[in-house]
């Protein structure tokens, strides 16, 4: 096969392959009846939400409002570093989103109304009897007020979470300083914040700590733990 129908052939699959998604995509069974679950800024920014959706476990639409995507714009323009790197990753997680076959995705124009995100997804979440997916504990404690349906991905990784156990020792790169003077801080693959007694002076050094104590909330869970000696 000459190197120019190799070529064309190339670029032939890649048009199929493209084609093959958007039908299966466009061909969603469609879910009318479906409870519709709206996302915030929070939970497009933690990310989890994706590998949630690839799971097939989401049986309801994910509803992304315009004016969810339009505070990650203005987030991803911010002068502040952390929150301009936050808000690329939760726009980037849209586009992925939109791409899971496994769950239906839709971006809901909701105007360019003044009313402030939260309030709007409270409206909409109220009109259709949905439900929000958030891990803004203000807004959590809103729509619990006013009946409404939350989904707090911190719950859901409590309820399934592997168990530690006080006295299991494991390996722990220590980040930063904690609140005390004497405490280390890391950060379990899950994301799960431990916090080490005389581990101030370990910064950047990996060591082996040991559990001590757990304490879980809905904004997460904490682990205490202690150098091993």
């Amino acid at each position: 096969m000459h190197s120019m129908e190799f070529y064309i052939l190339i670029i032939a699959l890649a048009i199929l392959a493209e084609t093959t998604y958007i039908v299966i995509k466009n061909h969603h069974p469609s879910r009318n009846n479906s409870r519709k679950i709206f996302v915030d800024t929070s939970a497009l920014i933690d990310g989890r939400i994706l590998n949630i959706a690839r799971t097939g476990f989401i049986d309801s639409d994910l509803i992304i409002l315009k004016s969810v995507l339009r505070e990650l714009q203005l987030l991803a323009d911010s002068k502040d570093n952390e929150k301009r790197t936050r808000a690329r990753t939760g726009l980037n997680n849209v586009s992925e989103l939109e791409r899971v076959i496994e769950v239906n995705t839709e971006i809901l124009d909701d105007g360019e109304g003044k009313k402030q995100v939260d309030e709007q997804l409270l409206k909409y979440a109220k009109k259709t009897k949905g439900a929000i997916l958030t891990l803004d504990y203000n807004l959590i404690k809103v729509a619990e007020a006013e009946k409404i349906n939350v989904l707090n991905i911190n719950d859901l990784a409590l309820a399934v979470r592997t168990e530690f156990l006080p006295g299991e020792k494991i390996k722990l790169k220590i980040l930063e300083k904690g609140s005390n003077r004497n405490q280390g801080v890391g950060h379990l693959p899950d994301g799960t914040m431990v916090v080490v007694e005389s581990a101030s002076r370990k910064i950047g050094k990996v060591v082996t700590v040991e559990f001590i104590r757990f304490h879980e909330t809905s904004a997460g869970k904490m682990i205490f733990a202690k150098i091993s000696k």
